[in-house]
């Protein structure tokens, strides 16, 4: 399959942030991956985004669509065939507002979604964002503000700290209906900038999961917020695991 690079905006990008007990994270990910560490923790989370603009480069923006999207996935690093240390994300789900992001994905570009439902209240730097997936496994939800500093709890000890980290995370493998094989996807942003979030309630079913993670084996570390950047999505090997 040829894949378009993929262009558009990001209107708005949450990345909903947990520290976790790094032995439970690894019986979660499959070979070669190991969780990538910070201080001593796994960090695992859900990117919460609005694309806009989004078609083939080439096209004109006016002809893109426009989708709200979630992304669980987990901060990791792997040697690769050729003996080189990697480092991305591992995406065990995706779900989206968008039928042809359902229709499209794993077979017009790389990424396989769930249907859900987004409701979202954006304005002024203030920010309640709710997800609920059609299939009732998987609901999302953050409150909060904009902030200049992450919560002093945080593994990070600086925003730019934070910022470094996943920024070096921008190559994901996403699960498929084939258990074997991941789909891989680049995300290169023109510009990557970022502020906190100041979280006043966060609820996650997928991280709350005791069968998943164990009680206190993942607990609500930081959130952080982007806006307005122009981005590309490349088609990247698959990885089969």
């Amino acid at each position: 399959m040829r894949v378009p690079i993929i262009k558009g905006t990001i209107k708005r990008r949450l990345l909903v942030n947990f520290r976790a007990d790094p032995a439970v994270v690894q019986r979660i990910l499959p070979q070669p991956f190991r969780p990538k560490l910070q201080r001593g923790h796994a960090l695992v989370g859900i990117c919460l985004i609005r694309l806009e603009h989004i078609r083939p480069a080439g096209l004109p923006g006016v002809l893109g669509l426009s989708s709200e999207n979630a992304a669980h996935r987990i901060a990791v690093e792997w040697t690769d065939s050729a003996g080189l240390q990697r480092e991305g994300v591992y995406i065990p789900r995706r779900d989206t507002g968008s039928l042809l992001n359902r229709v499209a994905g794993g077979r017009v570009f790389p990424g396989e979604h769930h249907p859900a439902r987004f409701s979202v209240l954006d304005r002024g730097g203030h920010i309640e964002f709710s997800m609920q997936s059609l299939d009732e496994t998987v609901s999302v939800k953050v409150v909060g503000d904009e902030a200049d500093a992450l919560p002093s709890t945080s593994c990070f000890g600086s925003l730019a700290e934070a910022s470094t980290f996943f920024e070096r995370g921008s190559l994901g493998y996403s699960v498929t209906r084939n258990g074997g094989r991941l789909d891989g996807l680049l995300l290169r942003t023109l510009d990557w900038r970022l502020r906190a979030l100041s979280v006043t309630e966060v609820q996650s079913s997928y991280f709350a999961d005791h069968q998943r993670f164990p009680e206190g084996s993942a607990q609500f570390d930081h959130a952080l917020v982007m806006r307005d950047l122009q981005h590309e999505w490349h088609k990247v090997e698959d990885l089969f695991v």
